[in-house]
């Protein structure tokens, strides 16, 4: 279709105003394929990853349940490759993973659910050497609640000792009312130079 445009010969007096325009996420301008222009971000990587591994995946067929009926609990250190470390593949077991790899509340829930709803018997429980909360302290709560006025409600859980702190992880699994199966628990910390896991004695 074509449009013509009609000149008119009088003059047109001139009009200042000022336009405000109102939009809605509908009509912010897009990118390729209806994409919203972001700036590069590690996210926009992660997810342009994502897209690249989809294009050959391969719906495996799993069940949720772990088949080495195992869950791990690791600390959330980067330096930390769990499959590979424990020839581990995808589907062998469940991973629970925080600041330091302690036995919090929220590990005995994952651990519980882990157990009871999933069918795992084992715990392993992995910490390791160089962790970043063996340079914190509890004032680390309390520089907190200086800053934003409210104290968390969760402990940092920092220690100096390592090893106790797996022994207490252990202690604390094996003492959980919650848990059913607390006969195969065991601690270990992971040398991040090395790559071997040293066990740790319960006792």
């Amino acid at each position: 279709m074509t449009f013509f445009v009609r000149s008119h010969t009088r003059p047109v007096p001139a009009v200042t105003s000022t336009v405000v325009v109102m939009t809605t996420s509908a009509a912010v301008p897009t990118g390729p394929e209806g994409a919203i222009p972001r700036t590069d971000t590690v996210t926009d990587r992660l997810v342009e990853a994502n897209g690249r591994y989809a294009t050959s995946f391969t719906d495996p067929g799993m069940d949720a349940r772990p088949v080495l009926h195992v869950a791990v609990v690791a600390c959330m250190d980067a330096r930390l490759d769990l499959h590979a470390a424990l020839g581990l593949d995808l589907g062998d077991c469940h991973t629970i993973r925080n600041a330091g790899g302690v036995v919090t509340d929220d590990v005995i829930r994952s651990l519980t659910i882990s157990q009871r709803a999933l069918g795992t018997r084992s715990v392993v429980l992995i910490h390791h050497t160089g962790c970043g909360l063996e340079t914190l302290t509890e004032d680390f709560r309390h520089e907190l609640e200086m800053e934003v006025g409210q104290r968390p409600a969760w402990a940092v859980e920092s220690f100096r000792d390592v090893d106790q702190d797996v022994r207490q992880s252990m202690q604390r699994v094996r003492t959980s009312p919650f848990l059913p199966h607390t006969d195969d628990v065991r601690g270990f910390v992971f040398d991040v130079h090395t790559g071997l896991l040293r066990e740790i004695d319960p006792a």
